[in-house]
């Protein structure tokens, strides 16, 4: 029989940042109120504001999403962009030091007084990956955001909907190096080819080493010439009954992707782009207890 010394070695061999979840992820846009409308459709509603930035924190279900309009210019292009991923992990501090020391590069600390710095790491083209240690009974939003008048902080799922994770954009024949990195740096295990999910099962899937999310990476259709670069591109959301919360969705005024080639099914949905690209995956999903 294993020691629990034995048992603790084996969970940091395969888990060695102690990651425990996505805590938020972020969205840059010049727009935040026609993106938070359409957070809010889905079913996000706006808990809190930040002090000193125009910033807003939108939540649902235990999921947050936090909008960034601070020094965004019109310049930057209207569509938003996920500009970051907050990992909840063991120790924020150790985990940086850790994955700058496998060789990622560390975000610069650029804040204010009486503001958290929250550590980070660069990650697909101008995103980040950011370290969050305080999330249970204090949070960071305890000390950087304004609870809104009268929102009540606890805001209900639609129809269950937690985070299932992250579709990532990256180059031509560059699947292997981002494997790489979210493997060797993070403890992210690629999923077996047979095994795949909801209605867009193409490029590499990556589970995160707690298991409560994915990662999938997607390279340029061959035909097809991307001249975006290798970014974050979509939000994907786990839902028990898909057709269930399609129908919950439409009913707020989400509407879906229905072609012969991609339509909602048991599998998984899409939404159809709103602002110029931003859409939303479904994808039939339990969520870990």
């Amino acid at each position: 029989m294993n020691s629990p010394l034995d048992r603790e070695a084996v969970v940091e061999a395969s888990n060695p940042l102690g990651i425990e979840g996505i805590e938020f992820i972020e969205y840059t846009t010049p727009r935040p109120q026609a993106l938070g409308q359409v957070l809010e459709s889905i079913g996000f509603r706006p808990v809190a504001r930040h002090r000193s930035r125009e910033v807003m924190l939108y939540r649902q279900g235990t999921m947050n999403i936090v909008v960034n309009a601070h020094a965004v210019s019109p310049a930057d292009g209207d569509t938003p962009q996920i500009a970051a991923i907050a990992l909840r992990v063991r120790d924020a501090g150790t985990a940086q030091a850790r994955v700058v020391e496998q060789g990622g590069w560390p975000v610069p600390v650029k804040v204010q007084p009486m503001e958290l710095h929250i550590p980070g790491v660069h990650g697909a083209g101008s995103s980040r990956l950011y370290f969050i240690d305080r999330w249970r009974e204090f949070s960071i939003y305890d000390v950087d955001f304004i609870p809104v008048p009268t929102v009540d902080p606890v805001v209900p799922a639609v129809a269950g909907l937690h985070w299932f994770g992250v579709v990532q954009y990256v180059g031509a024949d560059r699947s292997a190096d981002w494997c790489a990195f979210y493997s060797s740096l993070f403890g992210f295990m690629e999923v077996p080819a047979e095994k795949r999910f909801g209605i867009l099962p193409r490029g590499s899937v990556l589970a995160s080493p707690c298991g409560t999310f994915y990662l999938q990476l997607i390279e340029p259709d061959s035909l097809v010439v991307d001249d975006t670069g290798e970014r974050l591109q979509r939000v994907a959301f786990g839902a028990p009954d898909v057709p269930a919360t399609v129908k919950a969705l439409r009913a707020r005024g989400v509407d879906f992707v229905e072609t012969d080639t991609l339509h909602t099914e048991v599998r998984g949905a899409l939404t159809r782009p709103a602002l110029g690209g931003v859409m939303f995956e479904l994808v039939h999903h339990e969520a870990k207890s």
